[in-house]
């Protein structure tokens, strides 16, 4: 036990930072990426984020969870419809304005995903209703 293991408690790698502020790591900035992120400067980038931060969130590159999310698709469905790389708002757009059929497919997919989630959801509080 050394300094080593309190400090590695006080900070995150990178990675880790980019997956909690939304963003693509490799195309944050080299500082960015070679450093360690210590939960105040996650918390200092998150209430008000640098210009770098701001520009990646609006154009992208996304990463595969935020192109999910906007897109209305599970990151399963994304993989299904070709999409491995991170995309830029700009692709995201133009991916919804054409509405290639995987897109359409997928996008109804999650939608009954979330209604039958739901339904359950539903389902669950009127038995507890009733057991109450």
């Amino acid at each position: 036990m050394g300094m080593t293991s309190h400090h590695s408690t006080q900070s995150m790698k990178p990675a880790t930072a980019a997956k909690k502020l939304g963003v693509y790591l490799e195309a944050t900035p080299a500082a960015f990426q070679e450093g360690a992120v210590t939960r105040a400067e996650l918390t200092a980038l998150q209430t008000d984020p640098p210009q770098w931060l701001s520009d990646l969130r609006r154009d992208g590159p996304h990463p595969r969870p935020v192109v999910a999310q906007r897109l209305g698709v599970s990151i399963a469905g994304l993989a299904r419809g070709g999409v491995t790389e991170p995309l830029t708002s700009a692709q995201i757009d133009a991916l919804k304005q054409e509405q290639p059929e995987w897109l359409v497919k997928e996008r109804a997919t999650q939608a009954d995903v979330r209604k039958e989630a739901a339904r359950l959801r539903r389902r669950d509080e009127e038995r507890a209703a009733k057991d109450s």
